[in-house]
């Protein structure tokens, strides 16, 4: 259910206001006969950030690459 309130209303009762939000309520805030923000509350999700979730690893057989590295700079003569 959306709810239009004035500024001032708002800035009066504000925590009368965030309990409705808190019941589902969305609020639509009103300057100047205008709508400048909306007060809704926040959506829920179980899904994992991005950085959290599985991804795809890669695997090659043969040497690592930093055991190729190595072996390379272990056949050069180095100074």
């Amino acid at each position: 259910m959306n709810r239009k309130v004035t500024f001032t209303e708002f800035r009066k009762n504000a925590s009368e206001l965030f309990s409705d939000v808190e019941q589902g309520e969305r609020i639509i805030i009103i300057r100047h006969g205008k709508p400048i923000a909306e007060v809704s509350p926040v959506s829920v999700s179980n899904k994992s950030p991005a950085w959290k979730q599985l991804s795809l690893r890669l695997a090659s057989t043969g040497t690592d690459l930093s055991s190729a590295i190595l072996e390379e700079r272990s056949n050069k003569d180095v100074l």
